[in-house]
């Protein structure tokens, strides 16, 4: 291999490193590829000489016969380089999805599960790329979000995600390959037209460059302008959620409503991305915003995969789906431990009989102090708790006495007049002082 790589590649590299806090390894995503073989082999020419720790990481897909002969030219990369690798295996399973999403998906719930926390995973895809993704999204119908492509920064899991040659073209790779006399194993699925990317790859964008040379630049640069329009618009939405929040998981509807279309289409996008959850496709989107004005107890649901989406007086809530109830009940000595549906019990209570723990079902009483004998039923409706959370609240039975309305694993919304449940320790539970509710 040639002692000297090329400079703008390797400035490139030198700027990604700048911004990496010091004490933090730099992974690098190695497909071996053209393009991940390449950044590894000038990773480990900035890196080392900075004393920076460099490893790298192998998602084998065995999706291909092909796969195994990538992860032999990877270990014997590395080898030559004498940077660490992890092979990860997994299994692609696409539900719903195309092979190439659900690969995507796994490759990168490897790479959180292998890399530590804080450290900096470094992805090879380039300008072409970005032009590739960008034309994509514009012809699924992707809105702004879509369009920005792919970020040079991304946190997830605490792990940050940078793509350092995202302004670097193809072409400019693969000439530093050669001037290197690097090898690589290149994928027989790259040809494959039957994958949209591919055909736009070797049919689309050639007939683009032809009559406009510079096109995955200038579309590189557009998917730039759309990244600075949403972070900007993600901005002025989070600042405006602030005056729509009443609780964690909820925003004020009717307020919402009052709000033009576009904005409450951004306001919902922005509050799914601060809780975390998958934002809502137009059609869920729009059929949510539909009913925002929806009769106080109407029980509205619009759910999408992996999130889902109430409206319960005047209140918008956003939540991770919820698996339905089944059928359960148990015996219990009052000690913590106990297995249920909603996790391990981490609350205790002094039990001089048996007691029973169970869901509520309705027509429970319980005796609270200082307030008398009250339906369990008005109690949850007086405190506002949501039908499909009362659904999740357990009773503790002693005979036909409810003693307490819990939800596990710590939660105690009420207990009976001379009855103490208490949050466990990690010591062997003893009931505190008594107290009345």
């Amino acid at each position: 291999m040639a002692l000297r790589p090329p400079e703008p590649l390797e400035r490139l590299l030198n700027d990604a490193l700048a911004d990496t806090p010091p004490g933090r390894s730099i992974w690098v995503a190695l497909s071996g590829g053209l393009d991940s073989s390449l950044l590894l082999l000038l990773a480990s020419r900035v890196c080392r000489p900075a004393g920076r720790t460099l490893q790298a990481i192998h998602v084998h897909h065995g999706l291909q016969g092909a796969a195994d002969d990538f992860a032999a030219h990877c270990q014997a990369l590395c080898k030559a380089l004498e940077v660490p690798l992890s092979v990860v295996h997994v299994s692609v399973e696409s539900a719903g999805e195309s092979l190439e999403a659900a690969a995507r998906e796994a490759r990168y719930a490897a790479f959180c599960a292998h890399v530590p926390e804080g450290d900096v995973i470094w992805l090879a895809q380039h300008q072409d790329d970005q032009a590739e993704t960008l034309l994509l999204a514009a012809l699924r119908g992707s809105g702004i979000r879509g369009l920005a492509g792919m970020p040079y920064r991304r946190v997830s899991e605490g792990r940050h995600f940078i793509r350092p040659w995202l302004s670097a073209g193809r072409t400019q790779l693969e000439a530093c390959a050669r001037a290197l006399e690097l090898s690589w194993c290149e994928d027989p699925t790259n040809r494959d037209l039957a994958f949209d990317r591919n055909r736009l790859r070797h049919e689309v964008m050639p007939a683009l460059k032809a009559r406009w040379p510079q096109a995955c630049e200038a579309l590189a640069q557009s998917a730039a302008y759309a990244g600075e329009a949403d972070t900007l618009l993600g901005e002025y939405a989070s600042a405006e959620l602030a005056s729509l929040r009443l609780g964690s998981e909820y925003l004020d509807a009717e307020a919402l409503l009052a709000r033009s279309l576009p904005r409450q289409r951004l306001l919902v996008r922005t509050f799914c991305q601060t809780l975390h959850l998958p934002t809502p496709p137009r059609r869920r989107l729009e059929a949510l915003l539909a009913q925002l004005n929806a009769a106080a107890d109407a029980g509205v649901r619009v759910a999408w995969p992996g999130a889902e989406a109430r409206v319960w007086r005047q209140r918008l809530y956003l939540l991770a789906p919820l698996a339905p109830v089944t059928a359960w009940e148990s015996s219990w000595d009052g000690q913590p431990g106990l297995a249920t549906p909603l996790g391990e019990l981490a609350l205790g209570m002094n039990a001089s009989t048996p007691l029973t723990l169970r869901w509520r079902q309705g027509g429970e009483v319980i005796a609270l102090a200082r307030r008398g004998r009250r339906d369990v039923k008005r109690l949850l409706q007086e405190a506002g708790i949501p039908p499909w959370e009362r659904e999740r609240l357990m009773v503790i039975m002693q005979g036909e006495a409810c003693l307490g309305v819990i939800q596990p694993p710590a939660r105690v919304l009420w207990q009976a007049a001379g009855v103490v449940i208490a949050r466990a320790t990690s010591q062997p539970y003893r009931s505190p002082a008594r107290r009345s509710e």
